[in-house]
């Protein structure tokens, strides 16, 4: 309005009128500038891959060799496997799964040591800092110092990540995945050893705990091995390593495709085929063919026998109970039987 242009304040100065200005000066440019790349993860002190890596490089200060890697894949790195992926050949394990390569952890002071004494292909040693050193971690760290395998020192929440909380006892051993045997080569085991044939066929046992708890009875009564179908059938994992106490690494294990066709092929190699189950004609503690080349067929206990594997026996014992309505596991029964066939041996 006329007049008003003499009002204090009412003559706009330069450059402070409002709105966007003539040009930013590069504030918007320097505003979208990141900060560089993302450290690796090794080289950020508190992530865990950074305190992996200087436990190894703590560990093989001490024991005279060249630091494990850690970076993309520094979990499966430093544990002792291959980076991606990769299937070694070799005996092996104990089942719990080391990350997306395949390998199995041996886990407990006993069955590490056994599988150490039994010379397992091992990729590395994992133990616990604070660990108590009795006479199974001293022979255990000869062990692995005499046959090259790396040992990493780390914290017991590493292991107790590394096996997904299981006991683990303060010693970890990662072993490549399990080399089964063909059914046939527990033949040969038996001809070489100058001694009948004693084979034990699991049909339908899922539970690896049972798988261990067979190996270790086989085992103990000179039985010359175990033979699982590939498919519906429990393996040698980690769990069948520990409950087996170190056996899986003297039993070998074989896979059969089709268990029945397996069963046919020992009884045209002279076997007899026992199967276990309840309601069996004959008690295993009298089994006339026990001095026989032998193939001892157990079942699961929730279904025991299939039928095709029933069919293919020569003949169906049992273990006698008090109680009709109780059951024995398959580990159990294993056990029980391979007594009762090595005790009319030794008669």
């Amino acid at each position: 309005m006329a007049g008003n242009s003499r009002r204090r304040g009412a003559t706009r100065k330069a450059g402070s009128k409002k709105g966007a200005t003539t040009g930013s000066g590069g504030r918007g440019r320097r505003a979208l500038e990141g900060k560089g790349p993302t450290p690796k993860a090794e080289d950020r002190p508190y992530h865990p891959a950074a305190k992996r890596r200087a436990a190894a490089e703590r560990a093989a200060a001490r024991s005279g060799r060249a630091p494990v890697a850690d970076g993309p894949g520094a979990g499966r790195a430093a544990r002792g496997g291959p980076a991606k992926g990769g299937r070694r050949p070799g005996a092996t394990a104990a089942g719990r799964k080391a990350g997306s390569t395949g390998h199995e952890l041996v886990t407990g002071r006993n069955a590490v040591l056994e599988a150490l004494r039994a010379g397992v292909p091992a990729s590395a040693l994992h133990v616990a800092s604070t660990v108590e050193a009795d006479d199974r971690v001293r022979e255990a760290l000869r062990l692995v110092q005499r046959a090259g395998v790396p040992l990493l020192e780390v914290t017991r929440q590493e292991l107790d990540r590394l096996t997904d909380g299981a006991v683990h006892q303060g010693m970890v051993l990662q072993v490549p995945p399990y080399d089964y045997a063909h059914p046939t080569d527990l033949l040969a085991a038996a001809e070489r050893s100058g001694r009948p044939a004693l084979v034990v066929a699991l049909d339908g046992v899922t539970d690896p705990r049972n798988l261990g708890a067979a190996l270790r009875s086989a085992g103990a009564f000179g039985a010359h091995g175990l033979v699982v179908p590939s498919r519906r059938s429990a393996g040698v994992t980690a769990a069948a390593w520990k409950v087996s106490a170190g056996a899986a690494a003297r039993v070998p294990v074989a896979q059969a495709s089709n268990l029945v066709q397996a069963l046919q092929a020992y009884r045209q190699a002279g076997c007899f085929v026992v199967g276990l189950d309840a309601g069996g004609g004959i008690e295993v503690s009298a089994l006339e063919v026990a001095t026989e080349p032998l193939v001892l067929v157990v079942g699961s206990e929730g279904k025991g026998l299939s039928r095709l594997v029933r069919e293919t026996c020569d003949v169906v014992a049992a273990i006698p109970m008090q109680a009709a309505t109780e059951s024995l596991n398959a580990g159990v029964a294993t056990g029980i039987a391979l007594y009762e066939v090595a005790r009319l041996r030794r008669r």
